[in-house]
């Protein structure tokens, strides 16, 4: 698989990453222990280097799960996790990016993933309590004793960004974006990342599974399932949002390509410094998903893809209203 940098340090990932959320929280019951791991050593193997992951996920046991997978490893592969979240009793209870927390976290995720760096410390969200500048300077220092490689942050907007970037500077951001999720071409975080040479991680690239066409309106979402608090994943909101899925369907069949594989093969044209990180419980996906790297799309394709874009309006907000109420701040 070819390679990205992601921001300007020599951060250097495979285009296509793995978000590894899924394996063990959000989207219903665990993958059993075994076949997970099984599974993120087959993307090594496949060629993917960057692991997506956070102490929020499980709470903990995410960590756990890719620490154990992925140190026989070490040396083939870009680990990221997160801090920023107050977790007690295993209960996320606002955010808490205070530089005291944020050493913390940094000790713990090290422990729970069973490395000596941290490649990439994103702050999962931006905290209004803490100036992003004493954020940025902890995650400075944090670097400085060897515990961190790079600083990234996640669904900040793009003033946030800039502030963090003047004191240490940021190797990326992630936030999500895909088909139907376009918020950081408008809201001046591209910009940003071109202007200051700050890469970008996509997460949910395949509109949590929406945009593959294996969900729909009939979907019955597990206990647990965070889809089913996002207003998107209505029934009514699936029913109107099913007419894009079935046009960007036909280009992608006209392609012989799956409908994944469109959606991340149009991310991974849009600019040079976005990385995916589509995440899977299954072998098949996963072999499926990355082939979207061979996926070469043309004018003619870009063009029909914009077009459906354009004709056809999202409806439902992407999460409710408290959870968007923490992005781009």
């Amino acid at each position: 698989m070819n390679t990205r940098l992601l921001g300007s340090q020599g951060l250097r990932v495979s285009e296509l990453g793995f978000g590894t959320m899924g394996l063990d929280f959000g989207y219903g019951p665990a993958v059993d222990r075994d076949v997970a791991i099984s599974l993120m050593r087959e993307a090594v193997d496949l060629g993917v280097t960057l692991f997506d992951t956070a102490e929020v996920y499980g709470p903990y046991t995410n960590e756990v799960l890719v620490g154990a997978a992925l140190r026989p490893l070490r040396d083939r592969v870009v680990i990221a996790t997160k801090f920023g979240m107050n977790i007690v009793d295993g209960k996320i209870l606002g955010m808490d990016s205070r530089p005291e927390q944020i050493r913390r976290v940094a000790d713990a995720s090290l422990q729970r993933l069973g490395i000596d760096v941290i490649d990439l410390f994103y702050q999962h969200r931006v905290d209004p309590e803490v100036p992003i500048e004493d954020v940025a300077g902890t995650v400075r220092d944090l670097i400085a004793q060897g515990k961190v490689r790079h600083f990234g942050l996640s669904e900040p907007a793009a003033s946030t960004l800039r502030r963090a970037h003047a004191v240490q500077p940021v190797a990326a951001v992630q936030s999500e974006y895909s088909l139907w999720t376009r918020d950081p071409e408008h809201n001046g975080v591209f910009e940003a990342c071109e202007q200051l040479g700050i890469g970008f991680v996509a997460y949910s690239p395949l509109g949590r599974g929406f945009l593959t066409g294996t969900i729909g309106r009939h979907t019955t979402l597990a206990a647990g399932d965070l889809r089913a608090r996002m207003p998107r994943f209505t029934q009514q909101a699936m029913q109107h949002n099913q007419a894009l899925v079935d046009v960007l369907a036909a280009i992608a069949a006209a392609r012989s390509a799956t409908l994944a594989q469109l959606a991340l093969a149009w991310i991974l044209a849009r600019k040079p410094w976005i990385v995916p990180i589509p995440g899977t419980t299954r072998r098949e996906r996963l072999r499926q998903n990355l082939l979207a790297a061979e996926l070469r799309l043309t004018p003619g394709d870009l063009q029909r893809i914009d077009d459906a874009l354009a004709s056809i309006p999202i409806e439902g907000e992407r999460f409710a209203a408290e959870q968007l109420a923490i992005t781009g701040r």
